[in-house]
């Protein structure tokens, strides 16, 4: 099955309650790494590239580089642009292949995100991909996209609006989750998850993955949450694998050696969150 577009990884999970890993990679190690674990693990994945990421390497070039290596798998996997405020990188994405973008229309007025974000949408479908959309800013900043502070809150009836009033596939509501390292456990308005998605029946987006309790994953997965997105432990995991293995080994020189440890170490965070989010064999 390979490369398919968003829904048809979040349709499923959605309706039978699992989530889907949705991993900011930076680079062909960590391509790599996660779609290998996807075809060993037999999980669906949603492969989501930072604006910076985007615009350090070129998005033709991740793109072609993301195709070529999930054409090799029979797991289904979609490549995804994440936290995108400007319209015009959002719409190059669409236009160069890409199957998804969050436009990220937070830091603008509730009508200037609407009247941007279903523009993209309406771009979007002349291409076959799909838009997620937020209102509210999620706490905390991710490659220099967001906000120390969460964005404030609105009546739920103003989301529930945006969401069916721009057309957009999939939403990331304001249940209080965070980017980047919790400095204390997080207060999650599950309720409003929940009412959310009784009032709109549209798949929702989990901000600020990493780091949360195996407890609160499963219960927001339950509740709707069929994309999880997962970070900073990805980069983690990432530095720490160089790191540990330059420390162990000082005097090698075998480039190809450490990317693979760190490719495997990719591989096994992966891996450990399928199985948490129940996504394992459902590729």
């Amino acid at each position: 099955m390979s490369v398919v577009v968003l829904p048809q990884v979040m349709n499923p999970a959605f309706k039978h309650k699992y989530g889907v890993a949705a991993f900011n990679a930076v680079d062909d190690i960590t391509l790599d790494g996660l779609i290998s674990a996807a075809e060993e693990s037999k999980s669906p994945l949603i492969v989501q590239i930072s604006v910076k990421t985007f615009t350090f390497w070129g998005g033709k070039v991740i793109k072609d580089t993301f195709t070529t290596m999930a054409e090799r798998v029979s797991v289904p996997i979609t490549l995804h642009l994440d936290h995108c405020p400007d319209p015009e990188i959002a719409k190059e994405s669409l236009e160069i292949g890409w199957n998804s973008v969050l436009f990220d229309g937070s830091a603008l007025s509730f009508d200037e995100n609407f009247r941007i974000t279903k523009e993209i949408v309406a771009f979007a479908t002349q291409f076959g991909a799909h838009v997620e959309g937020e209102v509210v800013a999620v706490t905390g900043v991710e490659d220099g996209v967001g906000s120390e502070s969460e964005g404030e809150l609105i009546p739920i009836e103003k989301e529930v609006e945006f969401i069916k009033g721009s057309g957009i596939y999939c939403y990331a509501p304001p249940i209080g989750t965070a980017h980047g390292f919790y400095k204390s456990a997080p207060e999650i308005r599950f309720d409003r998850m929940r009412e959310t998605v009784e009032l709109t029946g549209t798949p929702m987006v989990l901000h600020g993955g990493s780091g949360l309790t195996d407890d609160v994953y499963r219960r927001l997965i339950a509740l709707g949450a069929a994309k999880v997105n997962i970070s900073t432990d990805l980069k983690k995991t990432y530095a720490d694998g160089f790191r540990t293995y330059l420390e162990a080994k000082p005097t090698e020189y075998n480039p190809l050696k450490l990317i693979g440890a760190v490719r495997d170490d990719v591989k096994s965070m992966a891996r450990h969150y399928f199985r948490l989010f129940g996504s394992e064999g459902r590729g």
